[in-house]
């Protein structure tokens, strides 16, 4: 460990010196696939010519002047991204964090508005919204939020993708916004039941609830379409986007529609770096490159191969719990804690995560080839496979 650095992160011994489409390469010249990007990030791979050049070009013109003055690369990615979206504005931020931030600070002035002076959110249980004290409190994981009590009040947590346990609230007065990530990410990649979107929908729409959905990691193109609600046809009155925008470049958003879109005023919320000249100009390049090489459906038909060749090496398995996901956010669940399969991984040019304890967690790049998908399809199953037949369950319950 680098005693400069604070002990946040349990940084796994290997450096990564470059990187190109879905390859990397650490300080040693060893070559990996990345089927991780960055944690949903690199969408586009890593040094995607097209995002470099926008990105050189703009920081040899100019990268920053704060949100006092107009920023017309920014009114032009907000324009793009309610285009595309079928929202009505946009804040720009940071992080994905901070996009939630957003969200939750708008439920409270919906709340507000009102007449609810203790307004409540129902958030999901094993959901993760960010590590800020707010988003830290939304987030449905009492390990994350151990050690950082007195939390933040005002939320109400239920099972994922049980619409009942959502209505079961339905006559709290103080309810006031449901926030929900559409595909689980951290919580181990679910996807919950056909129509529990459109569930939740109607029941904001009968209630005056703001439907709120964090996709942080399932948005901009990740699940095979541009954002995972559009599987279902709703369009809600918050969305939290980062990561995949900027792919790499530190940007998130907070897009707003319907009773959302007037609740803030000058004043009321800010930050100064969020859709700097710099961040907006990635995020544009991001956008033309997906829209060129139609990433959308290049996730949804790459998405469904890696599940099926999965399904197929790994489901008669008795070790494995299941496979499941949309597009190219999947997860192999395993019936023990599985951590170590991410050093395996590596060791066998594989970078892979662990999410959940047992949960192998895939996310590679839009732009992966078939190729590509075989080689993570075989390297996965055989890591699986070494790792079940050399610690069989009981050994591990002991």
């Amino acid at each position: 460990m680098n005693d400069a650095l604070q002990n946040t992160y349990n940084r796994l011994p290997i450096a990564f010196a470059r990187g190109e489409g879905a390859w990397l390469w650490d300080t040693e010249g060893n070559r990996y696939l990345d089927a991780l990007s960055g944690i949903a990030v690199c969408g586009l791979g890593h040094a995607h010519p097209k995002v470099a050049h926008a990105v050189c070009d703009q920081a040899n013109t100019l990268v920053h002047t704060s949100n006092l003055y107009r920023i017309p690369l920014q009114e032009q990615l907000a324009r793009r991204l309610c285009a595309l979206s079928g929202m009505d504005r946009a804040f720009f931020c940071n992080s994905g964090a901070e996009a939630n931030e957003a969200a939750i600070k708008l439920a409270r002035l919906h709340g507000r508005a009102k007449g609810i002076g203790t307004p409540k959110i129902i958030v999901m249980e094993g959901s993760f919204h960010g590590r800020t004290m707010a988003t830290l409190s939304a987030t449905g994981n009492a390990k994350i939020r151990e050690g950082f009590e007195p939390l933040v009040e005002g939320f109400v947590h239920v099972p994922h993708g049980d619409a009942a346990a959502v209505e079961a609230l339905a006559e709290d007065p103080d309810v006031v916004a449901i926030l929900v990530e559409p595909v689980t990410g951290e919580g181990g990649i679910h996807v919950p039941p056909p129509g529990y979107l459109r569930q939740l929908r109607d029941l904001a729409d009968r209630k005056d609830w703001l439907l709120m959905l964090d996709e942080i990691q399932a948005g901009i193109g990740r699940t095979g379409y541009w954002f995972a609600f559009q599987h279902e046809g709703i369009t809600p009155d918050v969305l939290s986007l980062a990561k995949g925008l900027g792919n790499g470049i530190p940007i998130g958003a907070n897009l707003v529609a319907g009773a959302a879109r007037e609740l803030f005023n000058p004043g009321m919320h800010g930050t100064t770096f969020g859709g700097n000249p710099l961040v907006c100009r990635a995020a544009l390049a991001v956008l033309d490159v997906m829209q060129d090489e139609a990433l959308c459906e290049q996730a949804a038909r790459q998405g469904e191969l890696l599940l099926q060749r999965l399904r197929q090496r790994l489901e008669d398995h008795t070790g494995v719990v299941a496979v499941r996901g949309r597009g190219l956010m999947i997860g192999v669940e395993l019936d023990r804690p599985a951590g170590e399969l991410v050093m395996a991984a590596l060791e066998r040019g594989l970078v892979l995560n662990v999410t959940a304890g047992s949960v192998i967690r895939l996310l590679p790049p839009l732009i992966i080839d078939d190729e590509q998908v075989e080689q993570i399809a075989i390297t996965v199953s055989d890591l699986v496979d070494a790792f079940l037949t050399s610690k069989p369950v009981n050994e591990v319950s002991a």
